[in-house]
């Protein structure tokens, strides 16, 4: 079934967190019109290409035309209207740069694909279920609506402002009307009643104020309340979520709503600021003994504007941690010399401040913690704040040039080639700006998670391991000496993280029996919900009589099933992660021909798999082959090599000992899809002479001894066409084919 028709047959929630994504830079009507078109072009390798990128945006909006054409004919005026609005919005937006439309809609088809494995996968983690907590839900909601209450109580100060003024300008009149009277018509008896009214009407003055400024007080004193009780714990617990996400975790969302409640909160203490303004304006006019305004006044406008400072300093955030385009999925990794993105927002969205707030970007500002190397940002490292950066109308900023340059070492050579690259050093990308508004100057600084810089991709996983380790393991944003004294996880946590993994970057993460393999390869235990695992057994001890660590192994998996078995894995079809012993109790009492197929644990980024057989005396026997790397992958698609597999017995014709996945699928039923071609049959040589050449398939043999309870397989299956192999049966025995081709079994 098509990506888009699977989508759209998921739960509410999951459509909900569909929708967060989707935007102007790529409408979701586009998606839905141009569905199966979109899912056949290989986005993810037009990113890094630009050429390639031209084309397919072009194509895309030939494809928009021929669909604009379509609609034309059924006269579907509001569809017609939206479609020329995005080809528009489309051409406007990306014509300079076609390589970021393939990166935006590289990065919704995965995101996709990874909701789609969360559907499918419904175990929580530690994490996840952290993050969906009720009681998140309910303080956001408490939020909006004291946000809301703070705004209502603002606009009736306001009105009470408006009445306090317009009794003081009816007291200034009457007062004013009083004097200029003749000394005679003083002494009358309706200027005493005018003057008894007058002060009547100073009372009442008197009372409003201190009835306006106990409000103010009040106002003040809920809204200091509710931003650090609720509403900084929002953004923190967002933070986090943004933390989560950026290693694979549930998609982040809320920011929206952040901004909302920071834009009124806002609004509202300026409004009162202005409101405190028009007292002393009033109190300047008119004062009396006793008079609240001088004595209360002041103090509540410092408090107002303290909470304006504080109230901008932390709506100063990081929107998109720092990436690299050619990676996506590997944020906060960044390499010497090769540009990256990173967008800030800020969460008070008022339009005099359209255009008019510069960001500066710096990296390693706090160079004392830090250890001797130093970096600088080449490319346009200023930028202005401006809302047409983002769909929403958020003011935001989007750095598209930037890239890190290391600084010479003490020793003169260049940095990037003479200093050694550590993976585990962590690094900051700072962001500044100052903005002035209605007489207030207010200096914004905010920083990126840490990252970390490589000067070659073949440093890149471990770097990976790195950005994974911090940021399952703390909440802290800055901490850069982490890695001096790394924490340790529980194994739930990690393994979560693990799952994350494979469902972000190969579209479908791990189930139970899954993760418990993992957790028996790291801990020789299965309950992982229990204790703990190091930074050092993760990443740099070797696994027990292997050369390689945990995470090198793992790695090595996710690269082959990105690069050569993607759609099998998505479609489930691979268990992958079970070991031999698991596999011999899992086929044992399966019909003869049963297989599976799981990654091999000696053999980095291998993958191989076992049928089970009765001998003639009814032994069920287990055959499992030499694993396939990406090398051999890269000659012959996997599905083909299940298609076309041989074995050949002794005396026998080479057989295919394929018949069912486990556990019992017929083997074209589930990977029919998957091949390449059709199986061709051996031909001989014809009469046409050079007219044509004779037709070949390459097709992987293994040979196995009838008479040895152990099978063996070569220990290098080199593909051979049907005419070769045709060939040699006409002029050597089965025997002499056996000896010839037969290798010990492999440890696997």
């Amino acid at each position: 079934m098509a990506q888009w028709n699977q989508v759209q047959q998921l739960e509410i929630k999951f459509l909900e967190q569909v929708d967060q994504f989707y935007d102007d830079n790529f409408p979701m009507e586009i998606r839905h019109l141009l569905a199966q078109w979109i899912e056949t072009q290989d986005w993810e390798v037009a990113s890094n290409n630009e050429t390639m990128a031209t084309i397919l945006l072009q194509n895309l909006l030939i494809q928009l035309d021929e669909q604009s054409g379509r609609v034309s004919k059924e006269k579907n005026l509001l569809l017609i209207h939206n479609l020329k609005r995005i080809r528009k919005v489309l051409q406007g937006k990306f014509h300079g740069n076609p390589m970021h439309v393939a990166v935006v809609i590289s990065n919704c088809l995965r995101e996709e694909r990874r909701i789609l494995a969360a559907a499918n996968m419904p175990i929580q983690g530690p994490l996840e279920k952290s993050l969906q907590s009720s009681s998140v839900s309910e303080r956001q909601r408490n939020v909006e609506h004291k946000v809301s209450a703070i705004k209502n109580s603002v606009q009736m100060t306001e009105q009470d402002t408006k009445y306090l003024e317009d009794l003081q300008d009816e007291f200034d009149y009457r007062y004013k009307t009083i004097q200029t009277m003749d000394q005679g018509d003083k002494n009358s008896i309706l200027v005493n009643q005018e003057v008894l009214t007058l002060q009547e009407m100073l009372n009442s003055l008197d009372f409003k104020r201190k009835e306006a400024l106990s409000k103010m007080t009040q106002i003040v004193n809920e809204t200091d309340l509710l931003m650090n009780s609720m509403l900084l714990e929002e953004l923190q617990d967002w933070k986090k979520r943004q933390q989560i996400a950026c290693i694979g975790g549930p998609l982040h969302n809320g920011l929206d709503q952040l901004q909302n409640c920071f834009t009124l909160l806002a609004e509202s203490l300026f409004q009162l600021r202005q409101q405190l303004e028009k007292l002393q304006e009033q109190s300047t006019k008119m004062t009396y003994e006793g008079d609240p305004i001088p004595a209360q006044r002041a103090h509540l406008l410092e408090r107002a504007t303290f909470l304006i400072y504080n109230l901008f300093k932390n709506s100063f955030v990081v929107e998109r941690q720092p990436c690299m385009p050619t990676h996506p999925q590997r944020p906060m990794v960044l390499k010497t010399l090769i540009q990256f993105t990173v967008k800030l927002r800020l969460l008070i969205k008022l339009p005099e401040l359209n255009y008019q707030v510069k960001v500066k970007a710096s990296i390693d500002k706090n160079v004392s913690t830090l250890s001797n190397r130093r970096f600088v940002l080449c490319g346009t490292h200023v930028k202005a704040m401006s809302s047409e950066e983002s769909s929403n109308g958020s003011l935001s900023v989007e750095f598209r040039h930037l890239q890190p340059k290391e600084m010479k070492c003490s020793t003169g050579s260049k940095g990037n080639e003479g200093c050694h690259m550590v993976t585990e050093e962590l690094h900051s990308i700072t962001f500044e700006t100052q903005i002035c508004l209605y007489g207030l100057t207010i200096n914004l600084e905010t920083s990126s998670l840490p990252v970390v810089m490589i000067s070659n991709v073949s440093q890149l996983p471990n770097a990976w391991a790195s950005i994974i380790w911090y940021n399952v393991s703390t909440n802290d944003s800055q901490n850069l000496v982490f890695f001096n004294n790394p924490p340790s996880v529980t194994l739930g946590q990690l393994l979560e993280v693990m799952s994350w993994q494979f469902s972000s970057y190969v579209g479908r993460g791990l189930n139970s029996e899954q993760l418990n393999m993992l957790a028996e390869k790291l801990t020789v235990q299965s309950n992982y919900n229990d204790g703990h695992l190091t930074w050092a057994k993760f990443c740099k001890e070797h696994l027990p009589g292997k050369t390689f660590t945990f995470w090198t192994w793992l790695e090595a998996i996710l690269d082959l099933i990105k690069k050569h078995i993607l759609p099998l894995w998505i479609d489930g079809y691979i268990m992958g992660f079970v070991s031999k012993e698991k596999e011999r109790l899992l086929l044992k009492d399966k019909m003869p021909g049963t297989f599976l197929l799981r990654f091999s644990e000696s053999h980095l980024g291998g993958i191989t798999f076992t049928w089970v057989d009765q001998s003639e005396n009814g032994e069920v026997r287990f055959h499992s082959v030499e694993p396939y790397n990406k090398g051999r992958l890269s000659a012959l698609p996997f599905a083909d090599i299940l298609r076309d597999y041989k074995v050949i017995m002794a005396e026998n014709f080479p057989e295919n000992p394929l018949k069912y996945l486990y556990p019992d699928i017929p083997k074209d039923k589930a990977f029919g899809k998957h091949y390449s071609s059709q199986p061709c049959e051996v031909s001989r040589p014809t009469e046409r002479g050079d007219k044509g050449y004779v037709p070949s398939v390459f097709i992987p043999i293994s040979t196995i001894r009838s008479d040895s309870t152990e099978p063996q397989s070569p220990s290098d299956l080199l593909p051979m066409s049907p005419s070769a192999y045709a060939v040699l049966r006409e002029n050597l025995s089965p025997t002499t084919i056996e000896t010839a081709m037969n290798s010990p079994y492999s440890a696997e």
